[in-house]
């Protein structure tokens, strides 16, 4: 197997979930390798096309490549809040369909010169664009005490966020923490032994939150949503795919805001036009995949997808 394979996941439940029409305009937020993507110009006609868009240049780059030849798709190097924006740059007033397959892809984890995995001795990296200045390295250098015990409690919801980075400080204090593993072994060290033993890495929560701050990726994703509601044409439908609790809670939050009507005054005798709700939810449970998919691809293990219809 390749060291940049990658197995989209819920792929045929986020696309179905679009309801894809030939001559529709769909975008994918998150390229990624391209697979939801595929799957959707596969759908479209000569009419239709899909806007895709990745932070990660290298993954535009392949993208270009594997659809030289193809008409219906333009791939665009950028962070998806601006997604919007750009579109309207491209004459697109409104779109059919839009998916979010949020958090890191399969070839960035495994790619040793990124610095998302725990696993292993990278540089303390974690950009998603290799265009931005902040790196995680920078973060661990010079950001006070206070505001790392907040990124990691708020973003990895680590609890032992203050030892984890009194350690950070004492260490940074004597010595350079340049890359992954030195900092896994600091995270791992600064953890009770008996918490150690269950619950997966110790770093695994702290290497998160890292990279949810390089990235700015919940405020992003908070952005980028609402927007993407407004330029949503009616019948469209939004697909969104999480990881984490975080992100599942920004999608719930955000689209239940439109999807749910508002208390009314008591003796109100009809809804009023201007508050019943814009869109509706088409799954009214989260779809998780499959247990054949997790057993052949751990990491789907996690994924929750929710979707949304523009009904008004």
């Amino acid at each position: 197997m390749s060291p940049y394979s990658h197995e989209t996941v819920l792929l045929q439940e986020a696309t179905a979930g679009l309801n894809i029409t030939g001559n529709g305009t769909y975008v994918d937020c998150t390229y990624g390798r391209g697979g939801h993507s595929a799957e959707i110009i596969k759908q479209l006609n000569e009419h239709g096309h899909l806007y895709a868009f990745d932070s990660d240049q290298e993954a535009i780059e392949a993208g270009r490549e594997r659809f030289a030849a193809e008409a219906k798709v333009t791939l665009t190097q950028g962070n998806f809040r601006d997604a919007p924006a750009k579109l309207d740059t491209y004459g697109v007033d409104g779109v059919n369909g839009v998916l979010f397959d949020l958090g890191v892809s399969s070839p960035q984890l495994d790619d040793k010169s990124r610095g998302f995995s725990y696993r292993g001795d990278e540089p303390l990296d974690m950009r998603m664009d290799r265009q931005q200045a902040l790196t995680a390295e920078e973060i661990v250098h010079t950001w006070p005490f206070e505001s790392l015990v907040h990124i990691i409690s708020r973003y990895g919801e680590e609890k032992f966020a203050k030892p984890i980075a009194r350690a950070i400080e004492t260490e940074r204090g004597k010595n350079k923490i340049t890359s992954t593993e030195q900092l896994a072994e600091l995270i791992k060290k600064a953890i009770p032994a008996a918490t150690r033993r269950s619950g997966g890495h110790p770093a695994k929560r702290t290497f998160q939150a890292l990279r949810i701050a390089v990235n700015d990726e919940l405020q992003a994703f908070e952005d980028a949503l609402t927007a993407f509601i407004a330029k949503l044409e009616l019948e469209g439908r939004i697909a969104v795919i999480t990881f984490h609790s975080l992100e599942d809670a920004i999608a719930k939050r955000t689209l239940n805001t439109y999807c749910r009507t508002p208390e009314l005054p008591s003796g109100l005798p009809v809804i009023p036009e201007h508050m019943k709700p814009t869109m509706k939810w088409v799954n009214k449970k989260t779809i998780v995949p499959a247990h054949e998919e997790i057993e052949r691809n751990r990491r789907a293990r996690s994924a929750r997808l929710r979707i949304v219809e523009k009904i008004r």
